[in-house]
C-alpha cells in the first residue's frame, strides 16, 4: 500500500513537472496568463501533490508498523486521500480511459482496505474462534439445559423480571413527536 502511494507521489510530481517545461518551453498562454506563472503553477502543484501522496504513505506505514487503526490527523489524511482517489478515477474515466481508471479504483481499494481492516480496539479483525456461550459459540445452546458449556465461559445470568411482568419496552409504542403534528409540503411553483 505505501509502495503504491508512494509511487504515485512520484509519478504525479514528475509528470506535473513535465507539463510545467512543456508549457514554459511552448511559450503557451491561456486567458492571457503568463507562460512562467503557469508553467511555476504546475511545478508548485506538482510538488504538492507528491509530498501529499508521500504523506499518505508514510501514513500508512505508520500503521503497518504500529499494528493500529489509523487515528486523527492520519485518518483524515486517508480518508482525504480516498476521496481524491474517487475523484481523480471518475475524471480519468472520461480523460485518460479505463486503465487509468482502473489504477484510481484500485488504488482507492487499498486505501478503503487499510481504513476497514483495523477495529477501533487495535490491531487486525479476526474471525471468531467460537466457544461462546454454547457449543461452538451457537447462541441457541446458551438457553438449552443440559448442553454444554464452553471451558471457561462466564455463566448466564438470570432474568432481572419474573416471566410475565412487564420489561422496558414492552406495551405500546411511545413516539417522541405527537401524533397531531402533520407538515405538509409547501408547493414552490404557483
Amino acid at each position: 500500500m505505501a509502495v503504491v502511494l508512494l509511487a504515485e507521489a512520484v509519478f504525479i510530481a514528475a509528470l506535473n513537472w513535465f507539463l510545467g517545461i512543456v508549457v514554459d518551453r511552448q511559450d503557451m498562454s491561456l486567458a492571457g496568463l503568463d507562460p512562467s506563472t503557469m508553467a511555476t503553477s504546475s511545478k508548485i502543484g506538482g510538488v504538492v501533490f507528491g509530498l501529499y501522496f508521500a504523506l499518505c504513505a508514510l501514513v500508512a506505514v505508520v500503521v503497518a508498523i504500529r499494528d493500529r487503526a489509523p487515528a486523527g490527523f492520519g485518518r483524515v489524511v486517508l480518508i482525504s486521500a480516498a476521496v481524491v482517489h474517487g475523484l481523480l478515477g471518475a475524471f480519468a474515466w472520461g480523460l485518460v480511459g479505463w486503465t487509468a481508471f482502473l489504477f484510481m479504483v484500485v488504488v482507492l481499494g487499498l486505501i478503503v482496505l487499510l481504513l476497514m481492516t483495523y477495529d477501533r480496539d487495535g490491531g487486525v479483525q479476526r474471525g471468531t474462534s467460537g466457544g461462546g456461550a454454547g457449543v461452538g459459540g451457537e447462541p441457541a445452546a446458551a438457553g438449552v439445559p443440559g448442553a454444554a458449556a464452553a471451558p471457561g465461559a462466564a455463566a448466564v445470568p438470570a432474568p432481572r423480571t419474573a416471566p410475565g411482568e412487564p420489561r422496558d419496552g414492552d406495551g405500546d409504542p411511545q413516539d417522541s413527536a405527537p401524533a397531531q403534528l402533520v407538515i405538509r409540503p409547501v408547493p414552490t411553483t404557483p
